[in-house]
């Protein structure tokens, strides 16, 4: 089986798959680490000099050879990856995968994500709680059709890692 873990940024899925990979003895991916990997340059580099479109080709191409050549996975996936390429429709079309929303309601977004936004180029411009409240509504209302075509939805708002990983196993199992 393979898990694959959809969501905003800081909706805990490199966190929640770190820990749930070692609970259930599977390999964890992170998608936007592996693109580094392969191809030798951070995201944030990767958009500044070859652009979005390059970007989100690059993601379809790892995502399907990650889907296409793995077992045993827990795969977190970019918060705009189910939103582009088909790639929601790949998910839920393969057999053998589990697709999974963790879900979080903006003011915890914005709690988890306004200490690091010099880490996220989406957001680093946004200098107010208001304007990245507003930036992640906005993306959220855009994202959230696709979020919500997922198997299972985890709300993750005010929960301990503990609590999410077995709601998380029951539901799986």
């Amino acid at each position: 089986m393979i898990l694959v873990l959809i969501g905003y940024m800081a909706s805990g899925k490199s966190t929640l798959g770190r820990i749930l990979g070692k609970k259930l003895n599977y390999d964890f991916i992170d998608l936007d680490d592996y693109i580094e990997e392969k191809e030798q340059l951070s995201v944030s580099d990767i958009f500044k000099s070859k652009g979005e479109i390059y970007f989100r080709k690059k993601e379809t191409f790892y995502l399907k050879e990650l889907l296409d050549n793995k077992t045993n996975l827990i795969l977190s996936l970019g918060g705009g990856t189910p939103c582009y390429s088909n790639n929601m429709d790949l998910l839920i079309n393969k057999p053998n995968i589990k697709s999974v929303y963790l879900k979080a309601s903006i003011p915890t977004l914005i709690t988890r994500l306004k200490n690091e936004k010099s880490k996220r180029p989406l957001i680093a411009h946004i200098e107010t709680d208001e304007l990245l409240a507003e930036f992640i509504g906005k993306h959220l209302f855009e994202r959230s059709q696709f979020y919500n075509l997922s198997e299972i939805i985890l709300t993750t708002d005010n929960k301990k890692e503990e609590d999410l990983i077995e709601e998380l196993v029951l539901k799986l199992f």
